[in-house]
């Protein structure tokens, strides 16, 4: 978090499309690690039918957050001229800033494994563990604990599991369309024929149902136990709302129902996000034994 806040704050400072392009690649490259050990670290605290709901509050946040960016950025634009800077330059500047702090304040509120965790009392500690090893125990009846030893054969078999495959597959079918959205939400909205601050508004009432959306589907997929009706109804709403927007598109005159399907798209994207990560995820850390 550190390195892609900073990465970020002097995306504010650059003075042409080289750099921003640079930058932005190297922003990229500093956060690709945050997604993928957050939902590791998720699975060391709690057990597979606890984890979509943990994993869609976090990713949730990021939805709140893409609402929140929207009008933190219509405020912050309006320092336009401050300290010789553009608008845009300052909407980097100060959310990359606050990045960093963040992340200082994570690392010492922030503990690694129930096992290293110092709030824990002794039989909260051993409660927390065993509830960890033994989670595979409900489907089979049995008490087996699983294996905490590291084997190559572990990897070997997440590299030749078809479903590791698959899984990548949809995986690529939900975050294309998620960052595709994501990142240009707002230029979207604007080629709709609103202004830029009205676009940057309404991305709001978008992510803010899809924070929702979220939380609820995670809630009732772990209540279930079931991950992948979730999923193919979330990603079904994303191909209803995507056919919409290019339908309307082609018809043209009707920005409404443009917004309408973008909106149906992303509140498909979000849902199915967590779902689909934990699914894959989960599965192979316990095949690697760990917990």
């Amino acid at each position: 978090m550190v390195a892609w806040g900073t990465v970020m704050t002097l995306m504010g400072i650059v003075q042409d499309f080289k750099g921003l392009l640079i930058a932005r690649l190297f922003l990229g490259v500093t956060e690709a690690g945050l997604y993928p050990g957050v939902a590791y670290y998720i699975t060391m605290w709690y057990c597979r039918t606890e984890a979509q709901f943990r994993q869609a509050m976090f990713f949730s946040a990021a939805s709140v957050a893409g609402a929140f960016s929207g009008l933190l950025a219509y405020a912050i634009a309006k320092m336009d001229g401050v300290g010789g800077y553009e608008g845009w330059r300052w909407i980097f500047i100060l959310e990359g800033i606050l990045t960093v702090l963040v992340a200082c304040c994570a690392f010492f509120t922030i503990y690694d494994f129930p096992e290293t965790a110092k709030f824990l009392t002794e039989p909260e500690r051993a409660w927390v563990i065993h509830r960890l090893r033994y989670q595979g125990s409900k489907e089979s009846g049995q008490m087996v604990a699983e294996s905490e030893h590291f084997k190559w054969k572990y990897v070997r078999d997440a590299f030749t599991d078809w479903q590791i495959y698959l899984g990548l597959w949809m995986y690529w079918g939900i975050v294309c369309p998620l960052y595709g959205t994501s990142l240009f939400l707002p230029s979207i909205i604007r080629e709709l024929g609103y202004t830029s601050s009205t676009a940057q508004l309404l991305t709001v009432p978008i992510y803010i149902t899809a924070a929702v959306l979220a939380v609820a589907v995670a809630w009732f997929s772990d209540r279930s136990g079931q991950r992948s009706p979730y999923i193919f109804t979330c990603m079904c709403a994303i191909g209803i709302g995507f056919v919409i927007c290019i339908a309307a598109s082609a018809h043209g005159g009707v920005p409404g129902v443009v917004y309408a399907g973008i909106f149906i798209a992303v509140c498909g994207i979000y849902p199915a996000f967590p779902g689909n990560g934990e699914q894959h995820l989960v599965s192979q850390f316990i095949m690697a034994g760990k917990y």
